[in-house]
């Protein structure tokens, strides 16, 4: 059995950049969120919402599941879990996901069709991004923004974050 050492000064070291925001990001490449899968009481009712709200298409469909997809190739699993079952906010876990529009007028798209979708819509403005929140058919938080943390940084914790 051979023994290698390897001085810390002899191996590679990621070159960090500063971004035009001042956040620190390694040149490498990150693992990035690709998939949610997310339980519901009825499936119909969901694969619709979600399909006219966030455009995604229908890739694969099963009676109590289905697999949507949108065009930056991120995928929403949708499985039915039937009416009872909760959804316990505030529990270890995560909460939901924030979306951000492509641009400002797709973010104008979006709150138009939370609208048709919604009792109430939110809309507010924190350090120049604009939050729009709505519920989906399960009452869960549905929150797009514009433009992306890519383009504006975020300085503080969003209020919402301590909502629960």
């Amino acid at each position: 059995m051979t023994s290698e050492s390897t001085s810390l000064s002899s191996v590679e070291q990621p070159t960090l950049r500063t971004p035009p925001h001042s956040a620190r990001v390694e040149e490498f490449d990150s693992p990035r969120l690709s998939t949610a899968v997310m339980f519901v009481h009825k499936l119909d009712a969901s694969v619709h919402f979600y399909r006219e709200v966030l455009r995604m298409e229908v890739t694969v469909r099963e009676p109590s599941a289905a697999l949507l997809v949108n065009s930056g190739s991120f995928q929403l699993y949708l499985r039915e879990m039937g009416p009872r079952s909760p959804h316990l906010s505030g529990a270890i876990g995560v909460q939901y996901v924030i979306w951000t529009a492509s641009s400002s007028e797709d973010l104008d798209r979006f709150e138009g069709v939370l609208n048709e979708h919604c009792r109430r819509v939110v809309k507010q403005v924190i350090d120049g991004v604009t939050f729009i929140e709505g519920r989906d058919p399960d009452g869960v938080p549905v929150v797009i923004t514009y433009p992306g943390p890519d383009q504006a940084a975020r300085h503080a914790i969003m209020r919402r974050v301590y909502f629960w």
